[in-house]
């Protein structure tokens, strides 16, 4: 399927709502390796330890002042390095972490692997892998009126963490509910199927719909860092109470395609048999005669069932 940038040459503006300028976009968060970040928290560790023993050492030697001091040293290094090390965060491949400040963006870590920031920031996980949505069986009425059931799948994946999380309440219900409203408009504006050979319907220009139905749900979701990858229509059918009536209308509709098929080869095979007698010239046909023939063989080329042979004994006019 072509990209939906690409696609949105099919569509007017009109036909897409118009969602509100986003408040926040995605920016870098101010992250630094989480291997060093660590070294030095269990050396920090590992000091405050050590200070914590000298001091004990210090108090069993009666030298009550230094231990007090070096013991408290030493628990304020562990605690610091502890809180140090509680800004590390391990991300996996398809996540990335949106950070905040007391309420405020900071950030989204998107690199891969052990990275620390500030421990004082609360940092919220979200997958940026590719996800599907497939959508109910939708009952609708297309452009004629008619109840139709269809449904969709839609590949996506969140491409700014930060709309996803603070310009919508939650950007999965938001993309299941845009979804399925995408799905229901493009259902409405076009015909299951269409009476006139040019017009655009769902079940003869499933390619074009589809691109407009990308256009669409693009338009929809980009307020919550959405980016959609492909959609498709999944189930196209005419609701059960009409389904018979609908296909006695195409089966009526393919009985007159054939039999206009049949004429149209019968009246060249008619023309060309004249026109090789006339070459040929072994019989003489008067008009009334190949008005005879003409019919004759129309009936015999058009008809249901096999021709009867009849045996003419006299001539044409009697």
């Amino acid at each position: 399927m072509p990209d939906t940038i690409g696609a949105a040459d099919v569509v007017t503006s009109a036909d897409v709502p118009e969602m509100p300028a986003p408040q926040v976009r995605e920016k870098p968060a101010h992250d630094i390796g989480g291997g060093l970040a660590l070294l030095l928290g269990l050396a920090g560790l590992l000091a405050g330890g050590g200070a914590i023993a000298w001091g004990v050492a210090l108090g069993n030697a009666g030298r009550t002042v230094p231990c007090a001091v070096l013991v408290a040293c030493g628990i304020l290094i562990g605690l610091a390095s502890v809180t140090a090390m509680s800004g590390l965060n391990t991300v996996a491949p398809g996540e990335a972490r949106v950070v905040q400040l007391f309420g405020r963006y900071r950030g989204t870590i998107r690199t891969e692997g052990l990275r620390w920031v500030n421990p004082f920031t609360s940092r919220e996980k979200i997958s940026t892998r590719v996800r599907n949505h497939e959508t109910a069986v939708l009952k609708v009425n297309d452009a004629y009126g008619n109840p139709i059931e269809l449904a969709a799948v839609v590949v996506w994946r969140v491409e700014d963490t930060a709309q996803a999380l603070f310009e919508v309440d939650d950007f999965l219900e938001f993309v299941s509910t845009q979804t399925e409203a995408a799905v229901r408009h493009i259902a409405i504006e076009y015909p299951y199927d269409a009476h006139d050979d040019d017009a655009l319907s769902l079940r003869g220009n499933a390619e074009e719909i589809t691109e407009k139905l990308a256009v669409e749900l693009h338009a929809r979701v980009e307020a919550a860092g959405v980016h959609i990858i492909e959609s498709r229509f999944t189930h196209l059918a005419y609701a059960p109470e009409i389904a018979s009536a609908m296909l006695q209308r195409q089966q009526a509709g393919a009985v007159v395609a054939a039999r206009k098929l049949i004429v149209e080869g019968a009246v060249g095979m008619v023309e060309e048999a004249l026109e090789r007698i006339s070459e040929q010239g072994f019989v003489e046909l008067d008009e009334e005669r190949k008005a005879a023939m003409v019919s004759n063989l129309m009936v015999v080329l058009c008809g249901d069932r096999a021709a009867q042979p009849v045996l003419n004994t006299g001539t044409l006019y009697q």
